[in-house]
């Protein structure tokens, strides 16, 4: 396709030859026209008849959106064409995790992001990062993590320029780090293994650096300092040092001191407020609850405030949390979440019901700067790279007032090749009718997927929760669907190749303990020698399939930095399976007279019912190994 432009061009022409290959458009003479104008007001506009066409832009996200709705339409043999558009946010964009589960993007699928967040008219990107950039002098600072270096950052920071997008450094100030400080070079900076010990010289020598490093390689002076859930602020080292405080004295002393050198280095800080709420004892998210005006008053000038919320699924409740954190903050940001952090699978329901709700309410009250936030937690089992769903839908929600599934789907293939159906039965993966049964109001907490998964065989800690569970047709018919998405979804095909072995493992795994307790309460040898036999052997062959392509996805999408927690993941799988086999067979020839892990009585874990455990640690082994492992 060939396309000419003219007029307002200044700081587009790099862009567009960046988008070019993408978009399979070629940049000369002869092709269709356009006239690019620039305007001071925020607004949207390409138009196209008699080969001749305008793109109407005030930032250059809204010039690559039209262009990139231009070459849409011209794809589906629409020559003639008006469309107009009226961004609602002044900054909007991903906050992609690249620490807390250990899966940081390697920098060409960072650059293949920034240019599918420009078509579809985005403006920011975050890269959150508690310990992946270098700091000078510190080497133990991201030691051994998938971290980034100084040119790295710069080099993506040019990169999102061209394609007008604003990369703004997103770190932590206090808590949040438990991977960064874990080293005895940090011990005496240490409040906890977490948090840094507020009021000691030496932390704020560090967080100058800190702050130095991060902000350097870019050209805002924007920055996400973090600074929440610092659970146990004050009842560490501090406690030792400095007696007891209550933890909004605490946040208020460290603010003042952070304030200094954000100042002092020309930035521009914003922080999450949940702490102003918790440090003065207020549920976060309750709606009937209110921030005391001490705490209120602790937000100092200059801090931009930024309430993060992926739960709640009415308008009318943004509306009434949304005014209690514009009090302290009537520049303040709303963050929102794709619910893809859970395991295996993408919850798009929960994203959806979750997002254009809050959405909604953000344009009610006027508020301008947004972001969507995505998390790793413990082991990034779901490939990062679907949020580019969520990302799509916060593009759409801010330049059209609300979610049209068709239009939607049309916009989700155009800028990343990805199929909405396909995507939408990812949380098949967790959401099992046994499940859907249990918790009928809302079952997405529950990542059935992860939890089977990784729970032992013999001993299976889940086992009582779902005794009544019956799974394996869910993910056998499962299994069939996945695969075929397999070579319609462009990019996220390895996505698609991962999901589907998962659900062939799990068509075994997900009952297999639990079909060995009954063999073995009912003396049934026959199906104990079918396990040990013929299904656990093809298990171990489906378990090895999948981290093989596991592994190959990763290194195609990330750093190789991390990699090395799934694999000890699937090794310890296949390592409890082969001994399950062994065991079993000893049992059956008479080797052993009883197998004591299926002898004993189940019970359940906490309490009745699924239950949404996201960290291997706690639901993998009885035994002692750190819950949060």
């Amino acid at each position: 396709m060939k396309l000419y432009f003219t007029g307002d061009l200044a700081d587009l022409t790099e862009g567009l030859s960046l988008l070019c290959a993408d978009l399979g458009v070629e940049l000369c003479e002869g092709g269709y026209a356009f006239t690019a104008k620039k305007v001071a007001e925020p607004t949207l506009t390409v138009s196209l008849c008699d080969g001749k066409g305008e793109i109407v832009y005030a930032e250059r996200c809204q010039f690559f959106r039209a262009l990139g709705l231009a070459v849409e339409q011209l794809r589906e043999g629409n020559e003639c064409f008006a469309i107009e558009e009226q961004p609602a946010f002044t900054m909007n964009g991903p906050m992609f995790d690249m620490s807390q589960g250990n899966a940081a993007f390697n920098i060409q699928t960072l650059k293949g992001v920034l240019r599918k967040l420009s078509v579809m008219g985005l403006n920011t990107l975050m890269l959150y990062t508690e310990d992946n950039y270098e700091i000078q002098n510190r080497p133990y600072f991201g030691y051994m993590r998938p971290s980034y270096t100084e040119a790295q950052l710069k080099e993506l920071d040019d990169y999102a320029y061209a394609l007008g997008i604003e990369m703004i450094p997103c770190i932590q100030a206090l808590a949040h780090m438990p991977d960064g400080l874990r080293w005895d070079c940090f011990r005496k900076i240490r409040d906890y293994d977490a948090c840094l010990l507020v009021g000691k010289q030496e932390t704020y020598d560090f967080l100058r650096d800190m702050f130095i490093s991060a902000s350097r390689p870019f050209r805002t002076k924007r920055i996400h300092i973090g600074m929440d859930e610092a659970w146990q602020l004050g009842r560490g080292q501090y406690l030792d040092e400095f007696g007891y405080n209550t933890p909004l004295e605490i946040m208020k002393e460290h603010l003042v001191r952070v304030m200094e050198l954000v100042r002092e280095l020309g930035l521009e800080p914003m922080m999450w407020d949940d702490m102003f709420f918790r440090a003065a004892g207020v549920d976060y998210h309750d709606p009937n609850a209110t921030v005391s005006e001490e705490a209120a008053k602790v937000v100092p000038e200059g801090m931009q405030c930024v309430y993060w919320d992926y739960y709640n699924r009415e308008e009318e409740t943004y509306l009434s949390l949304f005014p209690k954190h514009l009090a302290m903050d009537k520049k303040a940001v709303f963050a929102g979440g794709c619910w893809s952090w859970r395991g295996y699978a993408l919850t798009w329901s929960k994203t959806l019901a979750t997002t254009v709700p809050a959405l909604r309410a953000c344009r009610k009250l006027g508020m301008k700067e947004i972001f969507m936030t995505t998390w790793g937690d413990n082991g990034t089992e779901c490939l990062a790279n679907v949020n580019l769903i969520g990302c799509q839908l916060f593009a759409e929600l801010a330049y059209r007032e609300d979610y049209d599934r068709d239009s939607f789907a049309k916009r989700f293939a155009f800028c990343t090749g990805g199929n909405l159906a396909d995507f939408e039965n990812l949380e098949l993966l967790d959401l099992n009718d046994w499940v859907k049964e249990q918790r009928p109001k809302d079952p997405s907490p529950y990542n059935t997927s992860k939890t089977m998964m990784w729970q032992d065989i013999l001993t299976g800690l889940l086992d009582k929760n779902y005794e009544e569970a019956v799974l394996t047709p869910h993910y056998e018919a499962l299994a069939d669907k996945l695969q075929k998405a397999i070579g319609r979804n462009g990019e996220f095909d390895g996505l698609f190749e991962i999901s589907h072995l998962a659900a062939s493992v799990l068509a075994i795994k997900a009952d297999a303990g639990r079909k060995l307790l009954a063999a073995y309460a009912a003396n049934d040898r026959n199906t104990l020698a079918d396990y040990a036999g013929r299904l656990l052997p093809e298990l171990l062959e489906r378990v090895r399939a999948l981290r093989l392509c596991h592994m190959k996805q990763w290194m195609v999408l990330y750093k190789p930095f991390g990699w090395d927690v799934l694999d000890m993941r699937y090794g310890s799988l296949l390592a409890r399976i082969d001994s399950a086999i062994r065991t079993l067979n000893a049992y059956l020839n008479g080797e052993i007279n009883c197998i004591e892990e299926l002898a004993l009585e189940r019970l359940y874990f906490d309490k009745p019912g699924p239950r949404g455990l996201n960290m291997y640690g706690q639901f993998v082994s009885p035994n002692r190994i750190d819950p949060r492992a």
